[in-house]
Order: C-alpha cells, then sequence, then structure tokens
C-alpha cells in the first residue's frame, strides 16, 4: 500500500504538488523527471513516514557543471550530492526488483541545490513546495551501470576546494535505489502520473546535506563516472 492510501497529509501534498507542475509544463517548461527526499531514517521518523516524499523537476532548474548558481534571497540553502537513475523503459504500478533493475539505463553523479526555507515538519508544506527544490546538475549518465549496478561507486564530496565527504556505500543513507524506483513506480499512479522512458530519479543525498553561502564551491565526484561542480553567487 502507498503511504498516500493512509496518509491524508501526502495525498494532499501531492495533489498540490502535481497541479503546479502541470502548470509549469502548461507555460512551455519541460519534465526532466522525479526527486525523492527525507528517506533517511531519522527523517523518516521525523516526519511520522514509511517511504520517501517525491517531488519533480524541470528543465527550467537544470544547470550545467561548472555553472554560477544565484542563492540570493534564499533562507537555508543546502547542497545534496546524490544519484541520478536513468530510465530506459517505462517501469509500471506493482513492478518486482528485477522489472525495475532492468528499467533502469545508467546511472550518473547529481547535484541539487535546495532552500530550506521553513522547518521540515509539515508532511503537506513540503510537498506543496516540491520539497525545497531549487536547482539540479546532471553529470554523465554511465550505461555501463545500467539495472543499477553501483559497485566500486566511491563519492567524494569537495567544499571550497577541500574533501570534507567520502563513502563506498552510496545506499547508506537514501536506502536501497531499486525499491527507491519502485517506490516513485507504485505512488505516481495514484496521482494519474507514471514513470516514463526518458525520465530521471535523483534519489536522495548520499551524505547529510551541506550548508552553502555566497562564493562557495561545491564538487561532487562520483567516481570513476564523472564529476560535477557548482559556484555560488549572492
Amino acid at each position: 500500500m502507498s503511504t498516500a492510501d493512509n496518509d491524508p497529509r501526502i495525498r494532499r501534498g501531492m495533489e498540490t504538488q502535481l497541479k503546479a507542475r502541470q502548470a509549469r509544463l502548461d507555460a512551455g517548461e519541460k519534465s526532466l523527471g522525479w526527486k525523492v527526499g527525507f528517506g533517511a531514517p531519522a527523517a523518516l521518523a521525523r516526519l511520522g513516514t514509511d517511504a520517501p516524499l517525491i517531488g519533480f523537476l524541470t528543465d527550467k532548474s537544470r544547470l550545467p557543471s561548472e555553472a554560477t548558481a544565484s542563492i540570493a534571497g534564499w533562507t537555508s540553502p543546502v547542497a545534496e550530492p546524490e544519484i541520478a537513475v536513468y530510465l530506459g523503459s517505462d517501469l509500471v504500478e506493482g513492478a518486482d526488483r528485477e522489472t525495475a533493475r532492468a528499467a533502469i539505463a545508467a546511472v550518473g553523479p547529481a547535484i541539487e541545490l535546495a532552500d530550506v526555507h521553513f522547518s521540515p515538519d509539515d508532511v503537506e508544506a513540503v510537498l506543496n513546495g516540491n520539497i525545497y527544490h531549487r536547482h539540479v546538475i546532471l553529470g554523465r549518465a554511465d550505461s555501463s551501470r545500467a539495472g543499477c549496478v553501483l559497485d566500486g561507486l566511491v563519492g567524494r564530496v569537495y567544499h571550497n576546494g577541500l574533501m570534507v565527504s567520502e563513502t563506498t556505500d552510496s545506499q547508506a543513507v537514501t536506502g536501497d535505489l531499486v525499491d527507491i524506483v519502485r517506490h516513485v513506480a507504485d505512488l505516481l499512479p495514484v496521482f494519474g502520473e507514471r514513470l516514463r522512458a526518458g525520465e530521471i530519479i535523483i534519489t536522495g543525498s548520499i551524505v547529510p546535506p551541506m550548508t552553502i553561502a555566497a562564493k562557495d564551491t561545491f564538487r561532487f565526484a562520483l567516481d570513476p563516472v564523472d564529476t560535477i561542480a557548482i559556484t555560488l553567487e549572492g
């Protein structure tokens, strides 16, 4: 059973969020795919949920690697190094793990920039605001890792040139990525959407989100796939 079936906060929040998404698509934005957040055990406990929350991505929020992003007017900006999963085929509700794996055509690095402009205690409000999303930076999609092959990946996070985090377990904080893909595939049809070939899912920060400020640089190396970076300005 999806959390929307037994949690009215999620149902109301997703309905509002997806209406906003449709309005943006109607205005000319193009869908990139989806994002998940608040899937770590502590976040699930804090919010009283049993699965990550889901938001959306469009082309308007995408920035190229090495770009400069303005965070002027943001309240509490953070950067999150994530793994992006690329869908090579549609994935329907109720798919088993092997079907979900087969739908994953590639993986690669991503950085999400978010503005946590209010305390993340109200599930409905967090969903209404698309889980604080502001920008996404995507790296190379590695098709040799189709099926969500994560063996040998090392994530290294650099803040202002200094390595501040390193992990060889890219699922330690997020949970199992195939299960995340299945969760998105199960929840979207409740609201008349579905996971489609060509979409991506950014699957949550592989380390705790990092507070950032104007003039900072943030770099994420997902070795041996690719390295991406962003510079912030006020």
